[in-house]
């Protein structure tokens, strides 16, 4: 599996004692007969393993230097040698300067997790001391508890406390062991997330809390073997061990992305900021067609404006060496417009030397200049310019080669554009060009950075007015531009290929087609499914950063998608309307108490189940007329998406007459032929005020 960026660094203190090490050749030393007793080698790989980079700091003290560059801390057990066995060294007391460090390191956006033993008090150190700046207490006992364990009554099996709403910290975990472990007092507001039983030695006692402080985060466990090399493989230690990082490393996460140098450069470009006055212009001058009336507009002014253009364009092809053939082009394209009196553009020659998709290197910057109609935009075909710069990783670039061929695909980034942008159109596609015949279709390009923005802010707002038991690397994702950007290039590589693979019918999906709007629907769904079915799998496979892919996947389908856009025909939004009915009639996800509640461990059952079910269909259309298989499409939807009432095409309903070509029953299909559920409404308009909301605090 390829190499991805670390997204935050985890720093484990050695320096003090610990009984644990994640160095591998230090935990045969300190237990050369069993050094799993003393390796927290396994932690550190699943970190590695999910993009968290992980050091260890071995000497010196725990100062600001120290802590510069980290985003967790972790103490894990320091001990006085006569205790354990340690790391040599140091002393497990932190100095009253340390202490302060950590407190600082904390409160600026730091995490911080500390993990203590039973019998606290004996081992020397003073962690009671840091942990008490944060409203958690290490008390020095030793529970037993003869009814809920493992084995052993000492090795306690905790009863979980699932918080009520935001980030839940026990998603995917079921079952923990604390082994020999001692207990923790919580107050000030710090939360208790798994506890003795009723029938230990200390009943309903404290055995992992978290608390907020400042900007950063404080976890508390009251053992250290759960996540040690010989136990983290257990129960649901491992997923446990992953949440608590996650939640730990908030801060890193939402870390804006900083514009390369060259995107500065070329947006603060005076001949771009002149291209962008005079297109501006210019295109409040066109008609919808892209022509200009003379009759309204003095032929002599547009001839100087087109000038200015063009001597803009020329002053940037420095910028844009690759892209000389192209700018040649539209400059011959933009003259014989000018000469041809102005009216509709044909921009075909620049369109055919347009070729970002010969240039996929990651940070490679285009100039774009088109006369264009913007998807979910304006459709007027005037024009615009852009600055874009191409995302291309070395990790996407393995697994396009390797595994999803898709060599038109091309995600770009907005770096400056005119105002026909200020839209909601995250595309630059070909056919959007104003061109005299067929437009080439070279390449695809996709604004995952427009994507993902928009995906951050709706399921972010969603996931709050639901409530929902957002697992804390989904609350990372969401946080987080880098990850939700690069989910979109692999969510699109995969989605956009597929289109042309699978069990297709023999006219395969194309917008222009005349086809009932479910069509459309299932087949943009069958892409999603298909590209959370390789995520899993891939996922699977040990590449990690897949799940992200599936989150947002999940999220945007389930809530952007079906409340985004008009209710005329909205194929997107009946895809995502399917994708929950589904999951909610399966058992996959619940709507109970006013609040949402994801299956997490069955949820992806659901979704692959679901696509099984699509591509059956598909499977299916091969033995069916066009209209026996738009009524198969119809019922699938139908079972889980009730269709409004007065609906011709309803399986009861329906009464048309068999015909190889039925487009004409096309006209039957009422514009909102699934209208949105209640749930959907309600979440629609409170989405809104909270929309609404933010902006008037702005």
């Amino acid at each position: 599996m390829p190499d991805r960026p670390a997204s935050a660094r985890i720093v484990f203190d050695e320096a003090h004692g610990e009984a644990w090490t994640v160095r591998p050749e230090v935990a045969r030393a300190i237990q050369p007969a069993h050094p799993a007793d003393a390796s927290y080698a396994r932690a550190a790989e699943l970190l590695r393993a999910h993009d968290l980079a992980v050091a260890a700091h071995a000497d010196g003290p725990l100062d600001a230097a120290a802590l510069d560059g980290a985003d967790v801390l972790v103490i894990a057990h320091p001990s006085e040698p006569a205790w354990e066995r340690v790391v040599p060294g140091g002393s497990p007391r932190l100095s009253a300067d340390e202490l302060d460090a950590i407190e600082a390191f904390v409160a600026r956006g730091g995490g911080l997790i500390v993990l203590g033993e039973e019998e606290q008090a004996k081992y020397g150190n003073n962690l009671d001391a840091l942990l008490g700046r944060f409203g958690i207490e290490i008390e020095s006992r030793a529970v037993a508890d003869w009814e809920h364990h493992e084995a052993s009554p000492h090795w306690i099996v905790a009863e979980l406390s699932r918080p009520a709403g935001g980030v839940d910290l026990l998603a995917r975990v079921e079952r923990a062991c604390f082994y020999r472990a001692t207990t923790l007092r919580a107050r000030d507001g710090a939360q208790v997330l798994a506890r003795t039983s009723a029938t230990a030695s200390e009943p309903h006692a404290p055995l992992l809390a978290v608390a907020e402080h400042g900007a950063g985060r404080v976890v508390a466990l009251a053992d250290s073997d759960l996540f040690g090399d010989d136990c983290i493989d257990l129960h649901d230690h491992a997923t446990l061990w992953l949440n608590l990082v996650h939640w730990a490393a908030g801060r890193a996460f939402a870390a804006p992305l900083a514009p390369s140098p060259q995107a500065v450069a070329a947006k603060d470009d005076l001949h771009w900021r002149a291209l962008k006055r005079e297109v501006d212009a210019l295109r409040l001058q066109q008609e919808p067609d892209g022509s200009v009336d003379l009759a309204v507009h003095d032929p002599a002014a547009l001839h100087a404006r087109v000038e200015a253009i063009a001597a803009a364009v020329t002053g940037l092809a420095p910028r844009f060496p690759h892209q000389h053939d192209y700018l040649d082009a539209v400059l011959a394209d933009l003259a014989r417009w000018a000469g041809d009196g102005f009216g509709r553009p044909d921009f075909t020659a620049a369109l055919e030397r347009f070729r970002p998709d010969l240039q996929r290197r990651d940070g490679i910057e285009h100039l774009v200049l088109f006369p264009m109609y913007k998807q979910n935009g304006p459709r007027e075909k005037s024009f615009e310019a852009l600055i874009v710069e191409v995302p291309w990783p070395g990790w996407l670039a393995e697994l396009e080669r390797d595994r999803y061929d898709n060599a038109k695909f091309v995600p770009v980034c907005l770096v400056d554009h005119t105002a026909g942008y200020d839209s909601d159109c995250a595309v630059l596609f070909p056919e959007t060009v104003s061109v005299a015949g067929t437009p080439a279709n070279h390449f695809g390009g996709i604004f995952c950075d427009r994507e993902a923005e928009r995906f951050r802010r709706t399921s972010t707002r969603a996931a709050a007015v639901l409530r929902l038991n957002l697992p804390p690397d989904a609350a990372a994702l969401l946080r987080s531009e880098r990850l939700s950007r690069d989910a979109y290039e692999l969510w699109d590589l995969i989605h956009d290929r597929t289109h042309s693979h699978g069990d297709l019918p023999f006219d395969p999906f194309m917008i222009r087609q005349r086809m009932p709007y479910w069509m459309y629907a299932l087949e943009e769904l069958r892409c999603d499914l298909t590209a959370f079915g390789e995520a899993v799998r891939l996922e699977s496979e040990g590449f990690a950063f897949a799940r992200h892919v599936q989150y947002a996947i999940l999220f945007d389908r389930l809530f952007r998608f079906p409340i985004t856009g008009p209710r005329r025909r909205n194929y997107d939004g009946l895809g995502g309307q399917l994708l929950f009915g589904f999951l909610h009639a399966t058992g996959r996800l619940h709507w109970t108490d006013n609040r949402l509640t994801i299956d997490w461990a069955a949820v992806a059952g659901g979704v692959l189940e679901l696509r099984e079910r699509v591509e059956a269909l598909y499977r299916a259309g091969i033995q069916r007329t066009k209209l026996q298989h738009w009524e198969a499409a119809h019922d699938l939807v139908s079972a889980y998406v009730p269709p409004a009432a007065g609906s011709r095409w309803a399986a009861g309903a329906r009464d048309f007459a068999e015909t190889p070509e039925p487009r004409p029953y096309v006209d039957e299909v009422l514009d909102d032929e699934f209208p949105l559920s209640l749930f959907y409404v309600s979440l629609q308009r409170k989405l809104a005020d909270r929309a609404e909301a933010a902006t008037i605090a702005a």
